[in-house]
């Protein structure tokens, strides 16, 4: 796939190329060769990422990939060079905050809001990393960069569609439409640009990725990367003799069907509750405190690693900012003995997006609501949320939803030139909790 990408890129017969991929397909070590390759021309090559953890991981990834590369990293006047990338800094490695002061590095990576502030300078390379997270209204203020050269667009179509903080209805329908994807709008106005399609997962088990190509990317299916023999977990032995012993029983059993099929559901009674739902978030954090007491061990015979399931390498998934709070909370209080809960990554689907562990707890978005709406169905937070785990993911919700799903109408305008998404909200959420086997 790599060489087919490379072939039309150094062609230079088209202006762009597109590569959509599934979660955890290799996108970021698919730019890291392709930087190097385009490198290698003698043109200058310009990375586009869309946040400050993106733009740094390409830095780590490409100095240690490609040391004989110089590269300058684009910044913000008050950004703070991070720990792992302060040792690498020198001839090899530039930081500075003009784009005239990085005149010597063959390739130059910022966020997109910092290349959008650069008004000089030309690249005859440009590679867009999630792309599809990327505004066209952003694209249009970095376009003039690479006007002449030919530009590299690498994102997840299925994941969370950019937002904007004002109403975008009138543009909606526009060819223009300053809202749209950056793909979504080259893509409209250059129909012929090739497009590549990654195969394979490599980050979701093979439990895992036929539910997330079925539910999410019917058109684009795709399969895991590894075998069910290359990856296991296994949970230590159940503790006993508390009070709450009834509710350890089924967290515990909840935690061995996850380790046996992938997949478990934690159910909680029919309820219409308030957002920060005290039991659901109550149950997410006790779920991680059972992974860590039972030590888990997570093996990819592949990967070639075999390492306990550390409180770093469990995330908690929620839709909104105060749902994560409340986690956050609920992990401290319980983190009496010292055992590290407080290090659980706790965040809403946006701020996961692009990262990967090898247990995952989610909050289901539509767990207790009276109603369903079009933030909570939307098809990108839920795919996020089912697609951060190497290994197992648990899924909190009450009993319900698909009732609710069921009775809830359509109730979203339907607009004159906007493409049908599909698969919509519903579906997507019906065929998980089929999957699951959610009341």
């Amino acid at each position: 796939m790599i060489e087919a990408v490379a072939a039309d890129l150094l062609s230079r017969a088209h202006r762009g190329v597109i590569v959509d991929s599934p979660p955890g397909a290799g996108k970021s070590t698919l730019v890291v060769e392709l930087s190097g390759r385009l490198a290698a021309t003698g043109e200058r090559v310009m990375i586009v990422a869309q946040t400050n953890e993106q733009v740094d991981d390409l830095v780590a990834r490409l100095a240690s990939a490609h040391p004989d590369v110089v590269l300058g990293r684009l910044t913000a006047g008050d950004y703070e060079v991070p720990e792992r990338l302060a040792p690498l800094r020198g001839p090899a490695l530039m930081f500075a905050s003009k784009l005239t002061e990085l005149a010597a590095a063959d390739v130059v990576l910022a966020t997109a809001a910092k290349w959008a502030l650069v008004k000089d300078g030309e690249f005859a390379w440009a590679i867009l990393d999630e792309a599809y997270q990327m505004r066209s209204d952003g694209l249009l203020a970095v376009a003039p960069r690479f006007a002449n050269g030919t530009a590299l667009f690498v994102g997840d179509p299925g994941q969370l569609d950019p937002f904007a903080t004002v109403e975008t209805d009138a543009w909606a329908g526009s060819a223009w439409d300053p809202s749209d994807s950056a793909v979504a709008v080259v893509r409209m106005h250059n129909p012929h640009l090739p497009v590549h399609r990654l195969p394979y997962s490599w980050r979701l088990p093979s439990t895992a990725a036929p539910l997330v190509a079925k539910a999410f990317y019917p058109f684009t299916p795709f399969d895991a990367g590894s075998d069910a023999q290359d990856r296991s977990l296994t949970l230590g032995a159940r503790e006993g003799g508390s009070a709450d012993s009834a509710l350890e029983d089924t967290l515990d059993d909840v935690l061995d069907r996850a380790a046996d099929e992938g997949w478990a559901w934690h159910g909680l009674p029919a309820a219409h509750v308030i957002r920060t739902d005290a039991e659901a978030v109550e149950a997410c954090a006790a779920l991680a405190d059972r992974i860590v007491r039972r030590g888990a061990e997570a093996v990819d015979r592949g990967a070639g690693y075999s390492r306990t399931v550390s409180p770093d390498r469990i995330a908690i998934g929620t839709a909104h900012r105060d749902q994560a709070a409340a986690v956050r909370a609920a992990l401290a209080r319980r983190d009496r003995a010292q055992r590290g809960l407080t290090e659980v990554t706790v965040d809403t689907a946006n701020r996961l997006q692009g990262r990967e562990y090898d247990v995952t707890i989610v909050l289901h978005p539509l767990s207790g609501r009276r109603d369903a709406t079009a933030f909570h169905l939307e098809t990108g937070r839920l795919c996020v949320l089912l697609s951060r785990h190497r290994h197992a993911c648990i899924v909190v919700g009450r009993a319900g939803i698909a009732d609710l799903l069921d009775a809830h109408p359509h109730t979203e305008p339907v607009r004159l030139g906007v493409p049908v998404k599909f698969p919509d909200g519903w579906a997507a959420h019906q065929a998980v909790l089929a999957h699951l086997g959610a009341a």
